[in-house]
């Protein structure tokens, strides 16, 4: 159900310089002047929305649609009912997702929460800070410590910390209760409520008496366009830097260890837990609730099933899943011969009245 409190219509775009804009093909010129002005699931598309379908899967939804248009494949254009206007894509989801974007642009990062003021009065900024321009924005709460650095156009959301000596890009977004220390941030970043970003590694030393503490005096470096979900967690290293590479996004809940190195254009998905010093080639997923054991390497472009254990290297372009994680078509084996072994050939499972 629609609620446009959060995030209001556009004021409407036009189809032609909408497929201009997310490269699609308009069908139908004559549609070129109609507008849409927000977006909605095939099922409940109305005639001012934009819609998409990416496969027949769901082409049963077509012949009820009431949308003003949707972005289809070339091989299900010829499906669209004729009165709404198609827009054909090679991928269909990514020119949504540009559409989208088009409509609610402020759907894309978190925005303020009572911005009366851009330095507000309730904020704590020592002397010694440095906010770049005259558009960056400190919410009511905040705190930005001695010699901290704060690019042009970033924001700081309301009750967040930024450390003694840390550095935020240009165009960031930190939003409520953010915790920034010991760190580098690059441009474009955006940390989503109570993410926090510095604190101590985990790190002991066992003697006779109690564990020791081992100093954690590495960094933090965040660099551009990386996106960081709600309560995840990044520690700083322990003598060399924790990293995130450029255009990284990591979903909610996530801990990173110190130490660890995570490459470029990776997908962390929520509940991951990854250990100390390990290295996460470019490209790489990783699915939900997965583990990492430390000092291991993930290499470039691997892909790794959600709930899996990661206790070995895992070798670039793999795609492994499992306790402990193994390549897939072993995996899926010994889970089809577990299956067999508790349910038996037939599918009935043994020890049981149905045998």
């Amino acid at each position: 159900m629609e609620d446009c409190r959060f995030f209001p219509r556009h004021g409407g775009i036009k189809l032609s310089e909408l497929a201009e804009a997310i490269g699609a093909e308009l069908i139908d010129a004559s549609a070129s002047d109609s507008t849409v002005t927000g977006v909605a699931p095939l099922s409940r598309a109305t005639a001012a929305d934009l819609t998409y379908i990416a496969s027949k899967k769901h082409a049963d939804w077509l012949a009820e649609l009431k949308a003003m248009a949707v972005i289809c494949p070339p091989n299900l254009a010829q499906l669209v009912p004729a009165k709404c206007a198609t827009l054909v894509a090679s991928k269909p989801q990514i020119a949504f997702a540009r559409a989208a974007q088009l409509l609610y642009p402020d759907a894309q990062k978190p925005q303020g929460y009572c911005v009366t003021e851009r330095l507000s009065a309730q904020a704590s900024i020592h002397p010694d800070a440095h906010l770049e321009d005259d558009d960056v924005v400190v919410e009511a709460g905040a705190v930005i410590g001695a010699g901290a650095q704060i690019g042009s156009g970033t924001a700081i959301g309301p009750g967040s910390v930024i450390g003694p000596g840390c550095r935020i890009g240009r165009n960031c977004v930190l939003s409520a209760g953010v915790t920034v220390q010991h760190a580098l941030i690059g441009n474009n970043v955006v940390l989503h409520p109570g993410v926090r970003i510095g604190q101590d590694g985990f790190g002991y030393a066992p003697t006779e008496t109690g564990l020791l503490k081992i100093v954690q005096i590495g960094r933090v470096i965040v660099q551009d366009n990386v996106e960081i979900g709600a309560n995840t967690t990044i520690d700083r290293g322990a003598l060399d830097d924790t990293v995130i590479g450029e255009g990284t996004k990591i979903d909610n809940l996530v801990q990173v260890g110190h130490n660890v190195r995570i490459g470029r254009f990776c997908v962390i998905v929520s509940q991951v837990g990854i250990s100390g010093s390990v290295t996460i080639g470019d490209g790489v997923m990783l699915g939900g609730n997965v583990g990492v054991n430390g000092h291991l390497t993930i290499g470039n472009g691997a892909q790794i099933a959600g709930m899996s254990a990661v206790a070995g290297d895992v070798p670039p372009g793999a795609r492994w899943g499992g306790i402990p994680a193994r390549p897939m078509r072993a995996f899926l084996k010994d889970v089809a011969e577990l299956n067999a072994r508790a349910f038996g050939r037939k599918g009935k499972k043994k020890g049981t009245a149905n045998e």
